[in-house]
């Protein structure tokens, strides 16, 4: 199926996005955090609408496969500039998402 890597992906970058967001709100100065918090949130969101989307056969996927991409490369520079393990992890899984994007549109 020509989906399978690319709703993997997605999965796991949903789910690395929602975790690092909620571990980023624990941390002690949350404020440095504000904006890693709203893209984990937005590219979840993203993510997530692209995952169901993807499920119906046929559907015009263009543009937000491309959108993904680009949350998810905005999402990863963020959290690569932190240093806390959840960061690194979702930097990891939102590169990886973008790759699986890139590679759904070749």
């Amino acid at each position: 199926m020509r989906n399978e890597k690319l709703i993997t992906a997605l999965g796991n970058c949903i789910n690395h996005c929602n975790y690092c967001a909620d571990a980023c709100l624990g941390e002690d100065d949350v404020q440095k955090m504000v904006k890693c918090i709203r893209l984990d949130r937005i590219c979840a969101e993203a993510c997530a609408a692209l995952n169901q989307i993807l499920a119906v056969d046929g559907a015009e996927v263009t543009g937000l496969v491309k959108y993904c991409k680009e949350i998810c490369r905005k999402c990863a520079d963020e959290c690569s500039k932190h240093e806390t393990q959840h960061c690194k992890d979702c930097a990891k899984a939102c590169e990886e998402c973008e790759r699986a994007c890139e590679e759904f549109l070749a």
